[in-house]
């Protein structure tokens, strides 16, 4: 078992990571579904909780059956972070997230997200201002350092020890590198074998198959692994490296009948929670994820894009399923892609 203060996750934990503009209520529900112990919101901004900004209220939202569930924040103000903490205590999540991880210009130009990461005094008072603010337990999001030269999260991770996170994900590379070449989980096993930490440790970078999850587990010895590209048009992962962790098998890949499922209750969920236009509109984008590896895909995928009701993409869901009902998807890799300029975590 795994404890995050008092809340209580199976051994070994299986975390949806915070992204921006995916990890919404209806993405996250079908996530649950499909097995993830621990997720989090988009980050939300404390500056616009403050100001009230519909957007970053809107966030907020948080179900029962999503539980347990952590809110993301960041911001690069001590008294701002720490009244958004107060305003996030009050629609009772499990956890506060803080998000000192991403590496997007627009969000590092305004000293937050892994900006803070060239200021560690600034990290470490943000962090105990919100640590104070609230009785939540509070934990990190954030990257090995600024770049090659400081590459410092062992020292990040006493700092944060010290003024109370409960725990604390890392993702394996440093800001400038972004997203380009391999997560590097050898510092984020120097952190989980450092004498000092004491808080669990999980990490993040790359991990696309039951057969890397299992490999890093055994190779770095981190408490969980949390997921986010991977899952991204594929929530089944989190279900398979479960699977694959206790039997040594694969479960086979998911069948048509069960994506659109997922389909079918990602895009009502997300018209339910965004209105009809921004819901059909923002799914779009999932449909290709969803059905990859599917012939024909391409054409169906332009007649779904174009559709303005969710009833007419359950009819062509409907229509999908009849004319492949005897396909077989194969296991195919997943890819890992830079999905938007926002801030992929």
């Amino acid at each position: 078992m795994v404890k995050i203060g008092n809340i209580e996750l199976p051994e070994f934990p299986l975390l949806l990571a915070p992204m921006e503009d995916v990890s919404d209520p209806p993405f996250r529900a079908v996530c649950k579904d499909n097995g993830a112990d621990l997720m989090y919101t988009e980050f939300i901004s404390s500056e616009g909780l403050i100001r009230d900004a519909i957007k970053s209220r809107h966030k907020l939202d948080i179900f029962d059956y999503e539980k347990p569930i952590g809110i993301q924040i960041f911001g690069g103000d001590e008294e701002a972070m720490a009244l958004s903490a107060k305003i996030v205590e009050t629609v009772q999540p499990d956890l506060v997230d803080i998000n000192f991880g991403c590496p997007v210009k627009k969000v590092v130009s305004k000293g937050a997200g892994a900006g803070v990461l060239k200021d560690l005094p600034l990290m470490t008072r943000l962090t105990e201002a919100v640590v104070k603010s609230t009785s939540l337990p509070v934990t990190v999001k954030t990257r090995l350092g600024w770049d090659d030269e400081h590459r410092n999260i062992e020292e990040v991770a006493e700092r944060l020890q010290d003024v109370g996170i409960k725990a604390l994900a890392i993702h394996g590379r440093t800001r400038t590198q972004m997203y380009k070449g391999e997560a590097d989980w050898s510092l984020i096993a120097k952190v989980k074998n450092n004498p000092r930490i004491q808080i669990p440790i999980f990490g993040n970078g790359d991990i696309d198959s039951a057969e890397k999850a299992m490999e890093y587990k055994n190779r770095y010895g981190v408490d969980g692994i949390m997921i986010g590209r991977a899952a991204i048009g594929y929530p089944w992962i989190f279900n398979e490296i479960r699977h694959y962790m206790q039997t040594g098998t694969h479960l086979p890949a998911p069948t048509l009948q069960q994506r659109i499922n997922v389909i079918s209750k990602h895009l009502h969920k997300s018209v339910q929670w965004k209105g009809p236009i921004v819901g059909i509109n923002e799914m779009r984008r999932h449909y290709a994820n969803y059905l990859k590896g599917m012939p024909g895909i391409k054409e169906y995928r332009n007649r779904l894009v174009i559709l303005k009701t969710a009833e007419e993409v359950d009819e062509v869901l409907a229509e999908i399923a009849n004319k492949y009902a005897d396909f077989e998807f194969e296991k195919l890799a997943i890819e890992l892609v830079n999905y938007h300029e926002k801030c992929p975590l």
